[in-house]
């Protein structure tokens, strides 16, 4: 590292119930639930029939129809996302700061819903020998392709810099935005527009949820469906989103007046070589990521104020990450509220991690801390500070944020305000 610090100086977020950090921030500090019946596609027969979706269309947001049908919508939450942060920044991209600005844009199962929807189509033709290519659509390379997420967003904002898209699970999004902390620290950019989206809400994604049972069958009350670290929690609600970061090296953002929400100074990832769905016990994997990413940016264990939480709400996820945090934060983890947004805006897979970390620049700014909804009952394993229901006022200067994903990913993420814009 070169000592190089990084800002956050523009947000934007297109999640389920709130679209535009604003209301997304109404939705997450008043404690409110967007989990509803699956409205995207018909689930009768499906075990889990529930999910978080956004309440999106497109042309309310500025997509012409041929915009849109080019555009998977995984990537039209990005574009919007993209374009909020990017004005909230006052960014301005031109000449050589252009060259110097970089995308970095995670997403777990990219173009599903375009394939898929493409695929059945193709199919019910005939054999695809047989199949004219000019019935299926014209734009379905670009759901093949993952990268599309990034190029998408880089011939938006008009980026030149490094452009990346990153597919590490439910961690993509966190590792996206620590790509983005590291590229900066080490001067291969000023500034880069990283997050991540993604839009699963598809018959063959949840019927892989349901083949593992990985997902809530609460089908009967969805908003209480999603019920991380209570006793009775019985899975994740798969949800959908996107949320966008502008990240500028601190100076370069001071320089030319810029908003400073927070710094990044902390991004660790390891994987745990154990198995794709299953996780140790003792959190060691996660404990590593937490002391890694708290000693980049020089940040004591005792000094954080607030754990975000991958929470999902599957047994083994919750009790690996409480016993993880309390590893690294020792007596001070019984001390530090620990909460999961995910009970309000469902799972996003590799979107969530940068929704998260939306939550907790907002969090930072106002001071609050979210609460996890419909906690009502305790889990001996799981005795940590988990707000339940209710946001509470709660000064916070180091923020960590972490993330667990199929396939033995374990990232985290220190946040600080510097001494300088604290309140």
């Amino acid at each position: 590292m070169t000592g190089r610090r990084v800002a956050v100086t523009g947000v934007g977020v297109v999640a389920p119930g709130g679209i535009g950090a604003p209301a997304f921030w109404d939705l997450l500090s008043n404690g409110r639930t967007a989990t509803r019946g699956i409205t995207l596609f018909d689930p009768d027969g499906f075990r889990s029939r529930i999910a978080a979706e956004v309440d999106f269309d497109p042309t309310e947001h500025g997509f012409t129809e041929d915009e849109a049908a080019r555009a998977d919508r995984y990537i039209q939450f990005a574009l919007v996302a993209a374009r909020e942060a990017v004005a909230d920044s006052g960014l301005e991209l031109d000449g050589e700061s252009a060259w110097r600005t970089g995308v970095s844009l995670g997403t777990a199962v990219g173009g599903t819903t375009r394939l898929e929807h493409d695929y059945v189509d193709v199919s019910q033709r005939g054999a695809w020998w047989d199949v004219d290519h000019r019935l299926s659509s014209p734009f379905l390379h670009r759901a093949f392709t993952p990268a599309t997420l990034a190029s998408a967003v880089a011939e938006q904002t008009g980026a030149r810099g490094p452009v990346q898209t990153v597919s590490t699970g439910c961690t993509s999004g966190l590792d996206a935005v620590g790509y983005a902390v590291h590229s900066i620290q080490e001067g291969r950019m000023d500034v880069c527009i990283a997050g991540a989206s993604d839009s699963p809400v598809s018959p063959i994604t949840v019927a892989c949820f349901d083949a593992i049972k990985a997902t809530s069958a609460n089908n009967e009350d969805p908003a209480h469906a999603s019920r991380p670290f209570d006793a009775d929690r019985d899975g994740f609600v798969l949800g959908e989103g996107g949320a966008v970061l502008v990240l500028e090296e601190l100076e370069r953002a001071r320089a030319r007046g810029a908003r400073i929400y927070c710094e990044i100074g902390g991004y660790a990832t390891f994987g745990n070589a154990h198995h794709m769905t299953g996780l140790t016990a003792e959190g060691l994997e996660m404990a590593r990521a937490i002391e890694t990413a708290l000693a980049q940016a020089r940040v004591d264990a005792r000094e954080i104020d607030y754990v975000n939480a991958h929470g999902s709400g599957t047994k083994q996820n919750d009790r690996h990450e409480t016993a993880a945090v309390k590893r690294v934060l020792g007596d001070h983890a019984y001390r530090t509220p620990m909460t999961s947004i995910k009970s309000m805006v469902g799972h996003s897979l590799g979107a969530i991690g940068a929704i998260e970390l939306a939550a907790c620049v907002l969090a930072m700014t106002h001071h609050v801390v979210p609460p996890t909804a419909n906690y009502e009952t305790p889990d001996p394993e799981c005795d940590l500070d988990y707000v339940p229901r209710t946001a509470r006022k709660h000064t916070l200067r180091n923020v960590l944020s972490v993330g667990s994903g199929f396939g033995g990913f374990q990232s985290a993420v220190v946040l600080t305000q510097p001494k300088e814009v604290r309140a």
